[in-house]
C-alpha cells in the first residue's frame, strides 16, 4: 500500500475531501415501473440461466415447496439443461435467508484432493505446464455439489430429497429440445472434442445435436436414478464414487474414493455489511466475493453517485477506481479460511474504505502499478450459472455454483454421465502468476490437499428492516463481483426497476492487468475519451459480461419481481 499512498499525496486534487464526505440523501426505495417490466408473481419467483430449470423450480412452489426445495430442484435440473455450467461434477456457493430472519451460507466449493501439492501444475523447469489445470483429469478438484444441495435440503427444506431428484431424472431421460445457444456451446466447445466420452454424448455419428433436436442423457439419468433411490451420499460412497474414481485412475487423475468419502459440505456465517441504510448479506470466504463487495460498496458509499448520474464519467471513474483497490487486497489477502488467516473484519470496515477513498483522485486515474495491495488492522469463458429463487413466505435462496471453464475440464465421467470441474484452475498454480481469468492470486491461495480454491462467486441478499428487498447474483468468473455491484447500485443510486438494473451495460476492471473491460455499446465515445483523459486504458474490443438473475419484493405490496438477464436467451424468470 506504500505506493499507493504515495502516490495518492501527489494526486489528491482540492476538493476531493469535501467530495468524498458529500453526504447522500436518503435513497428513494427502488421503484418497480417503468419498461422493460420484470416478471412478477404474487407468491413465488424463480430465475435462472434456464427456462426448462426455472419451470422446475416454480412447480415445486406450486405444490407446497419452499424456496430451498425449489433450489435444490432447480440446481439439478440445471445439470441436465445447461451442462457447460450446471452441475454434478462442480461445486458453489448457496446463500439461504428463511422469513424468521435465519440465515446460512452452504460452502459446497469443491476440494483439492488429498494427493495435490503445491507445485503439482509446474514443471521441472519451475514454470507452469500449459493446460495442466484447466483441461483433463488432473484439473478437478473433489465435486461439493450434490453434498452442498442434501445439506441446504435437510437443514432448510420441506420436501425430501427424491421429490426434488426426480424432476431432473425426467428431463435426462425423456429428453428435452435443444436451444439455438446450447447447440451452439456444444459445437465451438473445444474440451468437448479433446474427450471420447463427451462426443459420444453430446454428438450423433459425429454430427453435434442442431437446434429443436431432443437431447437424452440415459447415463446422466442413470446416476440421477442411483442418487434418488439411494440418497446424496451414493454420490460419494456408491457406484458413481466407484465410476469417477476409476475413470481418474485410468486417465492419471489423483482424485481417489477416499476424497470422495471424506468429502462434507459446510455451513459458515454469512457476511454482513451495509450500503445507504441497506443490510448486505454475502457470502464469507472460501468466496471473495463477499469481502470484495462490501470493500467497493464501501468505498462508493462515500461519494453521491446519485447526482452524478447513470454511465458519467465522473461515476465510471470512481467504480473503476473501487475495483481495482478491491480486487488488489482480495490478490493478497483472500483465500481458504480453514487454512490462512484472512484478515475479514478489517477488510469490511468503513473505517479502513475511508482511507482507500481517500486514495482517488477525482480527476486522474491511478496505475494498478502503483497500487498495492491495503494494510487492514488484522482482526467467477466464464462458464458459472446462477439462480434465485423467493417464495410466497419471503423465504429466499441464491445460489452459484459451477464447473470453471466452459464444460469444466472437459471431461464426462464414463458411465454416469456428468462434466468434471476444472476448478483447479482457481488456486494459485504459481503465486502471482495469473490464473485462466488474468487474475493475479498470492500465497493464501496457493495449492494445498483439502484446501478450497478462492472462488469469486457473490450470492447476495439486500434487506432494509428486517425484510428481504434484493436477492441477487451472476456468473462470470471475476466479473461476477462487479456485475452485482452494478446491479446493487443501479437499483438503490439510480432508482432503476430490477429488470431495468440487469440489462444495462457494465464495467469490469480487476486490479491486474490494468485494462478497463466493457461491454458492446456499453459506453458512449464522449465518456470514454473522458475517462482516457483521466487515464483509463480499454480493452481493444467489447464483451458481454455475466447472467444476472435477481427478484426483488415491493415494500408496499409484496409483489414478486423477477429479472433474468438478456445476455443469456435460454434465461428466465417466472412467478406466480
Amino acid at each position: 500500500m506504500k505506493t499507493l499512498r504515495m502516490a495518492a499525496l501527489v494526486s489528491l486534487v482540492i476538493g476531493l475531501a469535501t467530495l468524498v464526505s458529500a453526504q447522500q440523501p436518503d435513497p428513494k426505495p427502488p421503484r418497480e415501473i417503468g419498461y422493460p417490466l420484470p416478471a412478477h408473481g404474487t407468491h413465488g419467483m424463480v430465475a435462472s440461466s434456464n427456462g426448462i430449470a426455472s419451470g422446475v423450480g416454480l412447480d415445486v412452489l406450486k405444490h407446497g415447496g419452499n424456496a430451498v426445495d425449489a433450489a435444490v430442484a432447480v440446481a439439478l435440473a440445471l445439470a441436465v439443461t445447461h451442462p457447460s455450467a450446471g452441475n454434478l461434477g462442480g461445486g458453489g456457493f448457496m446463500l439461504i435467508r428463511m422469513a424468521d430472519g435465519r440465515a446460512s451460507a452452504v460452502d459446497y466449493r469443491e476440494t483439492a484432493p488429498e494427493k495435490a501439492s503445491h507445485d503439482m501444475y509446474l514443471g521441472t523447469d519451475g514454470k507452469l505446464v500449459p493446460q495442466l489445470s484447466t483441461v483433463g483429469y488432473l484439473a478437478s478438484g473433489v465435486p461439493g455439489t450434490v453434498s452442498g444441495l442434501s445439506l441446504a435440503l435437510s437443514k432448510f427444506g420441506k420436501m425430501h430429497w427424491r421429490e426434488v431428484v426426480e424432476p431432473a431424472r425426467k428431463i435426462a431421460a425423456d429428453g428435452f429440445q435443444v436451444s439455438y445457444s446450447l447447440a451452439a456451446s456444444l459445437r465451438t466447445s473445444r474440451s468437448i472434442r479433446a474427450f471420447p466420452e463427451g462426443k459420444r454424448i453430446f454428438q450423433r455419428d459425429g454430427r453435434f445435436y442442431e437446434e429443436g433436436e431432443i437431447l437424452k442423457q440415459p447415463e446422466l439419468a442413470a446416476t440421477l436414478q442411483r442418487l434418488e433411490s439411494d440418497g446424496p451420499r451414493e454420490f460419494y460412497e456408491g457406484r458413481t464414487a466407484q465410476l469417477i474414481a476409476s475413470d481418474m485412475h485410468e486417465h492419471g487423475g489423483i482424485i481417489g474414493l477416499d476424497d470422495l468419502k471424506n468429502y462434507r459440505a459446510v455451513t459458515r456465517e454469512p457476511l454482513k455489511g451495509t450500503y445507504r441504510g441497506y443490510d448486505i448479506v454475502s457470502m464469507p470466504p472460501p468466496s471473495s466475493g463477499g469481502i470484495a463487495l462490501v470493500e467497493m460498496l464501501n468505498i462508493l458509499e462515500r461519494f453521491p453517485l446519485a447526482s452524478m448520474g447513470f454511465q458519467s464519467s465522473e461515476k465510471d471513474h470512481l467504480l473503476i477506481e473501487a475495483m481495482r483497490r478491491a480486487f488488489a487486497d482480495r490478490a493478497e489477502f483472500l483465500g481458504d479460511t480453514d487454512f490462512v488467516k484472512v484478515p475479514v473484519a478489517a477488510l469490511i470496515a468503513k473505517q479502513y474504505a475511508e482511507g482507500l477513498a481517500k486514495t482517488i483522485d477525482a480527476t486522474n486515474a491511478m496505475p494498478s502499478s502503483a497500487i498495492g495491495h491495503g494494510e487492514p488492522t488484522r482482526e467467477e469463458r466464464q462458464q458459472t450459472t446462477h439462480f434465485t429463487v423467493v417464495d410466497a413466505d419471503g423465504n429466499a435462496v441464491v445460489n452459484t455454483y459451477t464447473l470453471n471453464g466452459s464444460f469444466g475440464n472437459g471431461v464426462v465421467v464414463r458411465g454416469a454421465g456428468f462434466f468434471m470441474n476444472n476448478e483447479m484452475d482457481d488456486f494459485a498454480a504459481k503465486p502471482g502468476t495469473p490464473n485462466m481469468y488474468g487474475l493475479l492470486q498470492g500465497e493464501a491461495n496457493s495449492v494445498a490437499p483439502h484446501k478450497r480454491p478462492l472462488s469469486a462467486m457473490t450470492p447476495t441478499l439486500v434487506v432494509k428492516d428486517q425484510k428481504l428487498v434484493l436477492a441477487v447474483g451472476s456468473p462470470g468468473g471475476p466479473t461476477i463481483i462487479n456485475t452485482v455491484l452494478q446491479v446493487i447500485l443501479n437499483v438503490f443510486d439510480d432508482h432503476m426497476n430490477i429488470q431495468q438494473a440487469v440489462n444495462a451495460p457494465r464495467l469490469h476492471h480487476q486490479w491486474m492487468p490494468d485494462i478497463v473491460y466493457f461491454e458492446p455499446f456499453g459506453i458512449s465515445a464522449d465518456v470514454r475519451r473522458a475517462l482516457e483523459n483521466r487515464g483509463h486504458r480499454f480493452a481493444e474490443q467489447p464483451g458481454y459480461m455475466g447472467d444476472a438473475e435477481a427478484v426483488m419484493i415491493d415494500p408496499q405490496t409484496g409483489l414478486r419481481w423477477g429479472a433474468s438477464d438478456p445476455r443469456n436467451p435460454d434465461a428466465a424468470a417466472v412467478g406466480y
